[in-house]
């Protein structure tokens, strides 16, 4: 980890919104360079110590020789794309060259495999400086059905910088909450369902799960190659809609990919955020809302109203059956795939399938397993993987149920708006997650639908996130819904760091 003296822009950083440091870098037109010595200033600083997040697992030992390389290019007149010189961050499940690729196990701790996943290479290209790993829910949070969303035996648990005691909700828990914390320009996160968009809406952030098969998945440690996918995470809607464009990407060796690269778009240049004007939106209100989120869910509704949205209700069809077959389809799924990825990693990891990774954690318990076991590792090894006769059927429901809501939905819409959750709980130890209040992932995450989440608003202080939900490959789309909204909604109050949320007198009572 960096140790120098920490500059006077470092200091700075450290005491101003995330968005107010973005500003100040681009105010002082600061090189790459040292915006990258200032990030790795602020993750020694917040991360390590002071609010201590956990969020970032490792950093490059080479991100400020990356970045001086790339100013060195700027200097000569060569800039490769609109992210040339960001400082990025990616989850700690995808691989890069220069850093163990864990999941959050110590089983994959030597897992060195010195590649970078084709995401990541296209990231390079485009000229991001690769600046480290961010922690995460461990195995992307299909371990156990009594998890902590956000702790690993690597990296420990993330902390909210909303409220230290809640969650950063995952399994992307560590990119959502160091881009909120102003640890990196942007990240990339993971999502088979919900896993982009609940630590991007709970952190205060944008958040795109983009279409099944616009973002390669190969050297990814995999859940589902029917729903697992990387997405970028943001403070802004620009940005992801930048770092989007440049991850995108056709690869020989993921089929589902084949159509990336005539669909992607320079969704950035293309960014229209007065396309509300006249778009026709689907809302869906979910049951279960508390009254303070469905009051910032109305009021966000209104803006869409006032920049032009003709919105109409929708009602979700039923979808009996859909949550049991497709936690079969992840179950089995996960014992084929995570075992043809364990294959290719290097003889320093032992573990060579799920079966492996069980032992390894019953040998291991008290480091892996402190707080909660792994009741759907055991489940899912119990299945005959993707060779079961149950699989076909299992995944043909699941995609049909879902499929077939949205589509009715989106009948006549341009897209779906609904909350994206509900507000930050605590992170327990004893209990695991007690999540409550609405989630919009499911059905998008099943049958491989885009997804944004754009800030809405704040309970309490903890943020909450509006969902915009379109047909396959309407990234463009969403990413102008977005921008509209954001436009509309103005500047939201940035993390505090606090140590719970603060209620005095309405939680204690009148003296």
């Amino acid at each position: 980890m960096h140790s120098a003296p920490l500059t006077a822009l470092a200091v700075l950083l450290l005491t101003i919104s995330p968005a107010e440091a973005q500003q100040q870098e681009r105010n002082e037109r600061s090189s790459s360079q040292a915006a990258t010595r200032t990030y790795l200033q602020r993750i020694e600083a917040m991360d390590r110590a002071g609010p201590r997040l956990n969020s970032v697992i490792a950093v490059a030992p080479d991100a400020e020789r990356q970045a001086r390389r790339l100013d060195e290019e700027r200097e000569k007149g060569r800039v490769r794309s609109a992210v040339h010189g960001w400082p990025v961050l990616v989850k700690d499940n995808v691989e890069t060259r220069e850093l163990p690729t864990t999941a959050g196990s110590l089983a994959l701790k030597d897992n060195r495999t010195g590649r970078d996943a084709p995401l990541v290479a296209r990231l390079r290209a485009a000229g991001i400086v690769m600046l480290g790993k961010t922690n995460l829910s461990e195995w992307a949070n299909i371990r156990s059905s009594s998890s902590m969303s956000g702790w690993s035996a690597v990296g420990g648990l993330v902390r909210n910088p909303y409220s230290l005691d809640r969650t950063a909700c995952g399994s992307s828990s560590g990119t959502g909450a160091a881009i909120a914390a102003g640890f990196a320009r942007a990240g990339v996160g993971t999502e088979t369902d919900g896993s982009v968009i609940c630590p991007s809406a709970i952190n205060g952030l944008v958040g795109m799960k983009p279409t099944l098969g616009l973002v390669s998945r190969t050297h990814v440690v995999p859940i589902s190659h029917s729903q697992d996918t990387a997405g970028p995470m943001a403070t802004n809607v620009r940005d992801a809609a930048a770092l989007l464009g440049v991850m995108a990407g056709s690869d020989p060796a993921d089929p589902a990919t084949r159509e990336a690269d005539a669909k992607k778009g320079d969704y950035a240049a293309r960014l229209n955020p007065a396309a509300l004007r006249g778009m026709r939106i689907g809302v869906l209100r979910p049951e279960g809302m508390s009254d303070a989120l469905a009051a910032v869910f109305d009021a966000a509704l209104d803006r869409l109203r006032a920049a032009g949205a003709v919105l109409v209700p929708v009602e979700r069809p039923d979808t009996k059956g859909l949550g049991d077959a497709e936690f079969d389809v992840l179950k089995m799924e996960l014992k084929s795939d995570l075992a043809a990825y364990l294959k290719t990693t290097p003889p320093a990891v032992k573990v060579r399938r799920l079966a492996d990774v069980i032992a390894f954690n019953r040998a291991n318990a008290a480091a892996e397993m402190p707080f909660f076991g792994q009741d759907i590792f055991e489940a899912a090894e119990k299945t005959g993987g993707t060779a079961d006769p149950a699989y076909k059927t299992a995944r043909a429901k699941s995609l049909a149920l879902a499929t077939r809501a949205l589509d009715t939905m989106l009948a006549g819409n341009a897209l779906i708006v609904s909350p994206s959750y509900g507000a930050a709980w605590l992170s327990d130890p004893v209990h695991g997650d007690q999540a409550g209040g609405p989630s919009a992932s499911g059905l998008p995450a099943v049958a491989g639908y885009p997804h944004l989440t754009v800030p809405m608003g704040q309970v309490l202080g903890l943020p909450v996130g509006l969902s915009f939900i379109g047909r396959k490959w309407s990234e463009q789309r969403l990413f102008d819904a977005g921008a509209g909204f954001e436009a509309a909604r103005g500047a939201l109050p940035a993390p505090r760091y606090l140590p719970s949320v603060a209620a005095g007198a309405r939680l204690e009572g009148a003296e």
